[in-house]
């Protein structure tokens, strides 16, 4: 009886011997290793020149909104005229120039062509885009009368400092997302890792971008917010993707927001200035959200933010979803084995 239950006790422990001297797993060839650096190297090259030159190389106005206003006759002999740029240009006729102006202001067009006795007048606005409004002035007659409604700052006339605030705010939240998933925080900590490095982003960036260098003209604390919200949609996909892959997440989240978002963006021109359908897809992925919204914040008193707001509202929301349901899902895993090994 007693050699029995020995053999008994003793079962677990030669089980557990085999499986610490088991052999580990082979290594991948050295020559395959080569051949998939040799192949992965110049495939991540001309996914990543493509990605950042082809619309480069593709910037025209398409379906740009376009306001004209005046009387009847002339707004139709002007309308004829930009309707020669074949898609170019999509038309809204506005019933007088206060009301071709109060569309700029709530950002449904980006500039108007207003019918006067004087003569035709172009309306713009360089903060919501620089390139835009050059533009503009190139496709109506030399000479023509133009006034900018919604200037861009005297700091950042053309508009750079805004588009390079795009990648810096994209690589801290992968940067927060990657700490979080290293250091292995998971569940409530983790979420809350991410809140404050996000609020504290946000607060850092619109001291230095509005109250030092004067290139943000808004209110502070929307500014603050709408930058910590850009930070944490991109940090937060990252920490949830990767609490439900492993690490293998934060190359893959990184990858599409560097490869896709940040090129696609519209940051330096306008969504309406790429390729189709590039610039929708840019305003789905937090750098091209993050951008509208910031213009609309900081120059245009938050007109238009609810769809860039709602957009990166979704990408935080849901990877914050994901990281409690890999915190979970890895609860439920680790509870099964110690109930396996306890039988």
């Amino acid at each position: 009886m007693r050699t029995a239950q020995s053999t008994d006790r003793e079962a677990p422990a030669r089980a557990a011997d085999t499986r610490e001297t088991a052999p580990p797993a082979p290594a991948t060839p050295l020559p395959r290793r080569l051949l998939a650096t040799l192949l992965l190297v110049p495939l991540l090259a001309a996914l990543a020149l493509w990605a950042f030159a082809w619309p480069a190389t593709r910037v025209a106005p398409r379906d740009l909104p376009l306001g004209v206003a005046g009387p009847s006759a002339a707004v139709t002999q002007v309308e004829g005229q930009l309707r020669e740029h074949k898609g170019a240009f999509e038309i809204h006729r506005y019933a007088d120039e206060a009301a071709a102006r109060a569309a700029i202001e709530d950002r449904d067009v980006y500039g108007a062509v207003v019918v006067t006795s004087g003569g035709p007048e172009l309306l713009t606005a360089s903060a919501a885009s620089p390139v835009v409004a050059q533009l503009l002035q190139q496709a109506v007659p030399a000479g023509t009368k133009t006034v900018d409604v919604v200037a861009a700052p005297a700091s950042d006339p053309r508009g750079a400092a805004l588009t390079a605030s795009v990648l810096p705010l994209a690589m801290a939240g992968m940067a927060a997302g990657a700490v979080v998933t290293v250091l292995g925080l998971a569940g409530w900590p983790a979420i809350a890792a991410l809140l404050g490095s996000a609020a504290l982003a946000g607060a850092v960036v619109a001291g230095i971008a509005d109250s030092w260098l004067g290139v943000l003209t808004g209110d502070w604390w929307a500014e603050a917010g709408t930058l910590a919200l850009a930070t944490l949609a991109v940090s937060a996909a990252v920490a949830g993707v990767s609490a439900l892959l492993g690490r293998a997440g934060i190359g893959l989240v990184s990858a599409v927001v560097m490869l896709l978002g940040n090129p696609f963006s519209g940051a330096s021109s306008a969504p309406q200035m790429l390729p189709s359908p590039v610039g929708t897809i840019g305003q789905w992925l937090p750098p091209g959200a993050s951008a509208t919204l910031l213009r609309s914040v900081s120059f245009f008193d938050g007109a238009a933010s609810l769809g860039p707001a709602l957009t990166l509202a979704w990408w935080a929301a849901i990877g914050l979803g994901a990281v409690l349901l890999g915190t979970a899902l890895k609860g439920r895993t680790a509870s099964k084995e110690r109930e396996l090994a306890a039988a």
